[in-house]
């Protein structure tokens, strides 16, 4: 017996080192190869049970041939006489499931709603099949009418992201991954203001730095408000326009700030267009991109004199937020806390900030605050960040779903050489305000910009 016994057991150590070997140096081929077939078996087979624990099934009666039950007489008499009938009886009917499609990541699969049920009903048992599936999580990617889409990833995307920077348009910038395996593409264009919070080492500054590394090759002016003294921005002033690092001086480039919405707001009533990327090439002014840093100093109080210089600076911001968006000024708001003990400046400011990026924070105001206005799970998503994890965020963005993501390192040194490099790319912050330096981009580039912006 041992004369086979030992073959067999070499030829099963080596087939399963083998693909141990294989699964570590190609992941991807194993999963289609190997992985795939597998896991489509165990969905499909496993499908009626999980549904049903799930409650996803619905009652239908249907035609089955059964057998009666067998009555009992006395303690010992049995009727041998029933005989199996063809009746309706009641089942437990799971959704349909479509053709389990294989992607990179793991496996995406449609599925049939049934009557009454809609996509909220799956969303609440996303982690029910995540773990009958086996898988790192499952996502509703899209719906429609009585029909949604499954992402099933077999692993966590977010654990490892190398993907470079880069400008992906005018105002579009890829900053990193989200958790389906699609880059995260900040776009100014579709998403004109964004607030991005997070605690101290969270990755709430290397977002700022991929930003300023995209946009800094881009035609587009940057403005800094920096009011830790200037430590945070000042490393980039050479392609910064203008920057701000006191109260005072914030107050006076926020009035400047208005000064330039009103003057394209003016260029675009007399050339009778609702903003500036109608006007003429000739006309068209360059897009303002305002980085905030610390938003929470720009609110803080010492003493009641700093109450009507707060008050100017809420309102200032306020009308940014409302009117940038036609005049081409855009804000990015970062902050450790923002929470609306600040005042109620900042609760309306918040509203106005639709793009959202919630970065590990220490209390749970300031991601109510970023994130209370959406879907609840983003709220506990964002509750468990780790801290092993910096750049991990809960992302809100042009879709108007939330997303994990996660941003690519970048330090303040490639950030800084990448604003040098760019530096005769910084326009003139007198030009900007007297409406006289313009952005040299063509109509047929603002449409092929349009075509990239389309949902595929």
């Amino acid at each position: 017996m041992s004369d086979w016994l030992i073959p067999l057991a070499i030829t099963v150590a080596s087939a399963c080192t083998i693909l141990l070997v294989w699964r570590g140096l190609h992941p991807v081929s194993f999963w289609l190869v190997v992985g795939y077939p597998l896991k489509t078996l165990h969905v499909y087979f496993t499908w009626g049970n999980v549904a049903l624990g799930c409650s996803l099934t619905r009652k239908r009666r249907r035609w089955r041939y059964t057998l009666d039950g067998l009555p009992v007489v006395g303690h010992a008499t049995i009727s041998l006489t029933h005989k199996r009938k063809v009746r309706r009886v009641q089942i437990d009917k799971p959704p349909r499931l479509g053709i389990v499609r294989p992607c990179r990541l793991g496996f995406r699969v449609n599925v049939k709603l049934m009557d009454g049920q809609t996509p909220d009903d799956y969303a609440a048992r996303l982690p029910n099949l995540a773990h009958a599936w086996r898988v790192h999580s499952v996502r509703l990617v899209a719906s429609r009418p009585g029909r949604i889409t499954l992402l099933a990833t077999r692993g966590d995307p977010l654990s490892e992201v190398r993907a470079p920077v880069l400008s992906e348009g005018l105002l579009r910038v890829r900053v990193g991954l989200l958790e389906t395996g699609a880059p995260w593409v900040v776009d100014f264009r579709t998403v004109p203001h964004w607030l991005n919070t997070g605690a101290t080492q969270s990755g709430k500054s290397t977002l700022l730095n991929a930003l300023i590394t995209g946009l800094s090759g881009q035609p587009v002016a940057l403005v800094g408000f920096d009011l830790k003294g200037g430590v945070e921005l000042t490393a980039y002033s050479s392609r910064l326009s203008a920057i701000a690092t006191e109260r005072a001086e914030c107050v006076g480039l926020l009035d400047d700030l208005i000064c330039l919405v009103k003057t394209r707001m003016a260029l675009c009533r007399t050339n009778k267009v609702r903003n500036i990327w109608r006007l003429p090439e000739d006309l068209r002014p360059t897009p303002v991109v305002v980085l905030v840093d610390e938003v929470a100093e720009l609110f803080l109080m010492a003493h009641k004199g700093e109450k009507d210089e707060i008050a100017s600076t809420a309102t200032a911001l306020l009308r940014l937020a409302q009117l940038g968006r036609a005049f081409g000024v855009y804000l990015v708001v970062c902050g450790q806390r923002v929470g609306s003990d600040l005042g109620p400046g900042v609760t309306a400011l918040r509203s106005q900030l639709s793009g959202r990026v919630c970065h590990r924070v220490n209390d749970p105001e300031t991601a109510t605050m970023t994130l209370g206005d959406t879907d609840p799970a983003a709220l506990d998503a964002a509750r468990q960040i780790p801290a092993n994890m910096p750049g991990t965020a809960v992302v809100v963005g042009d879709d108007g779903r939330w997303y994990r993501a996660r941003s690519v390192y970048v330090s303040e040194e490639v950030a800084e050489a990448a604003a040098q490099t760019n530096a005769e790319l910084t326009p003139a912050w007198a030009d900007l305000l007297t409406g006289t330096d313009t952005v040299t981009v063509t109509d047929a580039e603002l449409e092929a910009l349009a075509r990239e912006g389309e949902p595929t």
